[in-house]
This record gives C-alpha cells, structure tokens and sequence, in this order.
C-alpha cells in the first residue's frame, strides 16, 4: 500500500493556479514534518515547502508568497496551493512525511515515507 498518493497536478498557463493534495496514511499523517518536493527536467530534486506538526511552515525561496503549504487532519490530507504559477514551476511534484525531522528545513533527515509524484506543467 502506497503511504501518499499525490493528486491534482496537470496543465496550466503561466498565472494560473493548481491546488495539489497528498492523501496520506494515519501513520504518514503523524509524521514529524510533511513536505513537498519537486523535480523539474534535468534538474536535481530541491525542497519546496514543509509544515511540522505545530502547523509552522516553511518554503522556497522561489516560492516563498505564491505557495501555501496545509494540512487537513480530518481528511489526513496534505495540500499545496499554488499561485502565479510560472514556467519554472514546471515539474514532478512529490509529498513525504519525514519521522524524523526535529525542525522546519527543506531535506529529509530521517525515515520518510514518498508519494510516486504528480506532474505540473506550466506553459508560457
């Protein structure tokens, strides 16, 4: 069984929106930190946002002001909002949990459940 299985990725023009969700398992779900990855073409793997178990986030610099990092504890669901999206933000957009993590930073540091990706492309 899969832990995280992301959604809501697709196909938009520059300045459009998408909202991607991660549904995760109860054991994800209680994890330390949640984050959210992304890989674009050619390009290395770089941490987008992360939010802790106190709700506190924190994000790329890149993205800092046009994505919101959230969590939905009914739902056991993690979310990313994105806004003002550009052609840079094209990529393959993935969730993990990290149980290990002991404060907010855009890497992995302990066991971390993965999410297989969905993909964002943002067209000029």
């Amino acid at each position: 069984q899969v832990p995280l299985v992301e959604s809501g990725g697709g196909s938009v023009e520059a300045g459009g929106s998408l909202t991607l969700s991660c549904a995760a398992s109860a054991y994800s779900f209680s994890a330390n930190c949640m984050l959210w990855f992304r890989q674009a073409p050619g390009k290395e793997q770089e941490g987008v946002a992360t939010i802790d178990s106190n709700g506190r986030t924190l994000y790329a610099d890149s993205v800092r002001g046009r994505f919101i990092i959230s969590k939905d504890h009914s739902k056991t669901t993690l979310y990313l909002q994105m806004t003002s999206l550009n052609t840079e933000d094209t990529a393959k957009y993935t969730c993990a949990a990290d149980h290990g993590c002991s404060g907010l930073r855009l890497a992995f540091v302990g066991p971390t459940d993965w999410g297989r990706g969905t993909l964002v492309t943002v067209s000029p």
